[in-house]
């Protein structure tokens, strides 16, 4: 089995990247975990409270559970991914189910700033985009997908966007082995990097 961890910031385009490679790849040879579907499940906390939690930061993660559905999937055991609502900031009863595939894609914005999630990583990729660029597809995003507002998206990336990348996401780069820059739109590196997993494939 082949671990890729895809990382980037907020709005660079991993999600994108991650979609074409598939695209590239045989479709029953590849999984997808998302770092978004482990945030911690708070429905213990009022709403008010849920609202204004800070997903840019290690510690609204549960890697723990990430780390253990991986090395599940390694061992060849099928794992239940989480379904988590950003609407609710909870998780649903209902989960996912993960088979154990040849290659396993584990994609998020924090992924790298862990040591033990790190190790359990083939390939470690960062994307990268201008601050520019993915300031305007957060605010479409949140507004089209998490029924924000313009105002709250850019209060939001002020105090805790911006702020979360330079302090954590933005020096996990130094742990990537690949980066891509422009993100979905850099074909070359997309195409780079699904030949280094057909190759895997066909050993």
């Amino acid at each position: 089995m082949l671990i890729i961890g895809i990382a980037g910031g907020t709005g660079s385009g991993k999600t994108t990247v991650v979609r074409k490679m598939i695209d590239k790849l045989p479709k029953d040879e590849v999984a997808v975990l998302s770092q978004d579907a482990y945030y911690k499940d708070n429905s213990h906390l009022p709403l008010e409270e849920r609202l204004v939690i800070n997903f840019d930061h290690p510690n609204s993660l549960e890697f723990e559970l990430l780390i253990e559905h991986l090395k599940l999937l390694k061992k060849g055991e099928s794992v239940k991914q989480p379904i988590y609502s950003y609407l609710t900031c909870t998780r649903a009863e209902k989960t996912t189910l993960i088979k154990p595939t040849e290659v396993v894609i584990v994609e998020g914005i924090l992924i790298l700033t862990n040591p033990e999630l790190r190790k359990l990583f083939d390939i470690k990729v960062f994307v990268y985009a201008d601050a520019d660029d993915r300031l305007s597809r957060v605010i479409m995003r949140d507004i089209r997908e998490r029924g924000r507002t313009v105002e709250k998206v850019l209060e939001r990336y002020e105090t805790t966007v911006k702020p979360m990348h330079e302090q954590f996401i933005e020096p996990s780069k130094k742990y990537a082995n690949i980066i891509v820059p422009e993100g979905g739109r850099n074909t070359v590196g997309i195409d780079v990097l699904a030949s280094i997993i057909e190759k895997n494939l066909k050993k």
